[in-house]
């Protein structure tokens, strides 16, 4: 391999030939060698989306030379679309302002520009960085990758699950089975109830996280190195955040308080919430079907799953309920995100947050990670999940506390006798109310209606 000599402000440094990064990426890459943790993508994209609007912005206040910014903008394009991705090799364990990211960004752009002109044009910090800091931009790329992360992967999945979910609904409207609290029997409910609550749920959660993701469209681009904006000409933080929110489609604006946004990550903590929100709940109820698919002749048997793949690797024929058990440990994921974002955000020593990249690390994780799962669980699980109706009635002529609907007739003592004989005796509570006199056979089976005991569909 060979090598070439890159400056920065502290000297030679020897970059690999074809590398398109300088010295500053350089000196990260042989100084933090730890783990295998890199830079998501996401930040990169929203990185160069900020410096294609900032040059813009410059070039419309003067700041900057129409030629450089249009030689900037084609790079960031050529980011955006990807090419250029091993570009950007850096670690999440580097300095906690992600300042070397920024760097490496604005090095590229330079390199690859000015090979695209054919001369030395753009310099990384005195064009591509104008009127930016690695305190404003970085930040800046956390809240654009979140969001964007979160429209164009999260709502998607999450929005094709509840779907799922309606679909499961409406194809048992009439199904009665037996409700469950305590993991005990309990009084009856449709199977179509059971679901519409998996998918209030998630419609509740996404309602959450379309609630938290307003703060995020606050951007500090314009504060520079701790909120004042020094070195940023008047306006080229409102004019940047426009360029942002014209070509993301999405509602950026400028912080108000420059210096709250560089110091604080309440609104990423915040966010992040609705996030492991969101993994409780699909915790729940992939652990719901989970119980209610296991057997297949020894559990409860109510529900049958896709069988996806063989189950041991020493028991022939046995199937697992695999995609619950993902959902399961994607959650579990989540929840430990949380701690690392919370604890991050707990870090904004003065001027600047220095837990940046491990913040937005954890973050984009639980968001690729939901997305991901979501999407699996619904093609190769939900989709595919069938009632066991025979199974289902037999539980609910058998269940004790059918006998709740004895209440108004008899009162509550002599509806527990009921069950107590009924249980004692292996009988059915029809069997047990008529066999204690309470109520001929007609009135009982009037009473125990399963239908008469559910209020609405």
């Amino acid at each position: 391999m060979g090598y070439r000599i890159e400056h920065d402000s502290m000297g030679e440094v020897a970059v690999p030939e074809e590398a398109l990064w300088g010295a500053q990426t350089q000196r990260s890459l042989e100084h933090f060698r730890i783990g295998k943790e890199k830079i998501p993508h996401a930040v990169i994209r929203a990185l160069a989306e900020i410096k294609r609007a900032a040059a813009a912005a410059n070039a419309a206040l003067g700041v900057l030379a129409p030629e450089k910014s249009a030689l900037i903008a084609q790079v960031c394009g050529e980011i955006d679309s990807g090419a250029l991705t091993d570009q950007f090799p850096l670690s999440v364990w580097q300095t906690g302002s992600g300042t070397q990211s920024n760097m490496n960004v604005n090095e590229v752009i330079a390199i690859r520009g000015n090979a695209l002109a054919g001369k030395t044009i753009l310099h990384p910090n005195d064009d591509v960085n104008r009127s930016q800091s690695s305190n404003d931009t970085f930040p800046s790329a956390m809240r654009i990758a979140a969001v964007r992360t979160m429209t164009e992967a999260l709502l998607p999945a999450l929005e094709k699950l509840i779907a799922a979910f309606a679909g499961l609904e409406a194809a048992y409207p009439d199904c009665i089975k037996v409700g469950r609290t305590h993991l005990q029997d309990a009084v009856p409910l449709r199977f179509a109830q059971e679901v519409s609550g998996w998918r209030a749920m998630l419609e509740r959660d996404r309602d959450y996280l379309r609630r938290t993701m307003e703060p995020l469209y606050a951007l500090a681009l314009g504060g520079t190195a701790v909120g004042t904006g020094l070195n940023a000409p008047e306006g080229f933080d409102e004019m940047a955040a426009a360029g942002i929110a014209e070509r993301t489609g999405l509602p950026f604006r400028t912080a108000e308080n420059k210096f709250q946004a560089l110091t604080s990550l309440d609104d990423l903590v915040f966010a992040h919430g609705a996030l492991k929100a969101l993994a409780a709940d699909l915790m729940k109820i992939a652990n719901d079907v989970r119980w209610l698919s296991s057997g297949p002749r020894c559990g409860l048997g109510e529900l049958t799953i896709p069988a996806n793949e063989p189950g041991s690797s020493i028991m022939p024929g046995k199937v697992n309920p695999t995609q619950c058990e993902a959902v399961a440990m994607t959650a579990v994921q989540v929840m430990g995100n949380d701690v690392a974002v919370g604890l991050a955000a707990s870090q904004g020593n003065f001027e600047l947050n220095v837990f940046l990249p491990v913040c937005i690390y954890n973050f984009l994780q639980s968001v690729r990670l939901l997305a991901d799962v979501m999407d699996s669980f619904r093609v190769h699980c939900v989709s595919g999940i069938r009632v066991n109706e025979e199974q289902m009635s037999r539980y609910l002529e058998r269940s004790l506390m059918s006998v709740t609907a004895l209440n108004p007739l008899l009162g509550y003592d002599k509806a527990a006798e009921v069950a107590k004989l009924a249980y004692r005796e292996g009988l059915t509570p029809l069997q047990a109310v008529v066999k204690l006199g309470y109520l001929d056979e007609a009135a009982a089976r009037e009473a125990l209606d399963p239908e008469n005991m559910l209020k609405k569909k």
